[in-house]
Parts: C-alpha cells; sequence; structure tokens
C-alpha cells in the first residue's frame, strides 16, 4: 500500500507545518476512518477514536521510519493502539454513560456521514469477530492484511515485529481457520449445504484462505 505524495521528512515534516499537517491529515483521513468503522458501530465513537489516533500522530511522529513501511501502515498501528486502548477503557467503566463526559458534540450531517461509513465497513467488522477466537499475535497479524489490506511488510511495521514473525503467525492463522472451516463443513449436514450455501453469505475467513490474501 504506497502513499501519494509522501512528505519527504515523513509525519515529521507535518508536525512542523500546520500546512503540510493538514494535507496528511486530509491524504489520510479516509484510510484512518475506515479502519475505525471496521472496529466500532457507533459514530460518537468513530469521530472521537479518529480525533485521538491524529493527536498520537502529533506526538508519535519522530517514531516514523520509512525504510521499514508506508505512512499508512504507521498510521494503522497508531490506530490500532489508540482502538485497544479505547476498549480497556470501556471495559474498566462501571458505568457506560461516562463514554458522553466531555464529549464534543457532533452535527447532524457528521453524524450521517460517519454512519454511512460504519454501514460500509459492516463487512469488515463481521471479518473481524471470525477472527475473535485466534491468539492474539496470530489475529493482529491476520486483521491487518486480511481486513485492512496491508502486505507483510507492512503488518510487520505497523506491530513492531520482524517480517519472518509476521509470515509465520500468518501461516499459523491461516491454517487454524482452515481447519475451523473444515470443521464446520464436516458438521453441516449434507441435505441443507446447499440451501445454506444459497441462502448465507460464505463464511469470511474461507473466503480470505481461498483468495490467498497477502
Amino acid at each position: 500500500m504506497d502513499d501519494a505524495e509522501r512528505l519527504p521528512d515523513g509525519p515529521a515534516a507535518a508536525v512542523r507545518d500546520p500546512r503540510l499537517f493538514e494535507e496528511f491529515y486530509r491524504r489520510h483521513l479516509d484510510p484512518v476512518m475506515r479502519f475505525v468503522a471496521r472496529r466500532v458501530d457507533d459514530p460518537h465513537t468513530a469521530a472521537d477514536l479518529t480525533a485521538e489516533i491524529f493527536l498520537a500522530v502529533l506526538r508519535s511522529a519522530h517514531s516514523y521510519r520509512p525504510d521499514l513501511g508506508s505512512e499508512t501502515a504507521w498510521l494503522f498501528g497508531i490506530a490500532r493502539n489508540v482502538v485497544s486502548s479505547e476498549r480497556r477503557r470501556v471495559a474498566r467503566e462501571t458505568e457506560r454513560d461516562l463514554r458522553f463526559s466531555g464529549r464534543r458534540l457532533l452535527e447532524a450531517d457528521d453524524i450521517a456521514r460517519i454512519e454511512d461509513r460504519l454501514d460500509a465497513e459492516s463487512p469488515g467488522r463481521r471479518a473481524l469477530a471470525a477472527l475473535a477466537r485466534l491468539p492474539e499475535g496470530e489475529r493482529a497479524v491476520m486483521e491487518l492484511i486480511a481486513v485492512d489490506q496491508l502486505t507483510v511488510t507492512e503488518a510487520a511495521a505497523a506491530l513492531g515485529i520482524r517480517q519472518v514473525t509476521a509470515r509465520v503467525r500468518l501461516h499459523r492463522a491461516r491454517k487454524a481457520l482452515r481447519r475451523e472451516a473444515e470443521a464446520r463443513a464436516a458438521e453441516t449436514p449434507p441435505a441443507t449445504r446447499t440451501r445454506s450455501a444459497e441462502a448465507t453469505t460464505p463464511d469470511v475467513p474461507l473466503l480470505y484462505i481461498a483468495r490467498g490474501v497477502a
């Protein structure tokens, strides 16, 4: 996944120049929003997380290394940490109403636009749910490659691991998903197999395995 019009000095240059940061923001907003929309289904949360990701860019711009991957891969690594932190925060909450304290109000048009994006990314959320039973390390690699469409090199950079480690985890994840898909197929009665195939969408992990993603 190559970045168009990449800045010579990367995100660090954008942080030093408001005009360049606006260009950086506009160039990467849609990919980041899609990443978030595949992981949450509430427009306010999606808006908050997207804003937090770009705030994290300001704090982490010095850490970007172009030799390890594209700006998008680096951003997805930051986005993954922000989304994971939000999940841990929500898990610790005893009162869900706390999520709304201090939240900026969104205009109706903002909510409608984000809801459209959430609807468009619902297949991605179903794919992520299908990967939930994988071990954390294997799931992280599979998510970035199969769902977020990063290359193995970019996924490794986003996760801060070696490429060989990413490839091993990807291989294990595909193997586990293949076993699960075969087990499910074996459990489906032959008489209902054709009818089920016609009535439902194919199993998402099966599609990714068959296509040889990455």
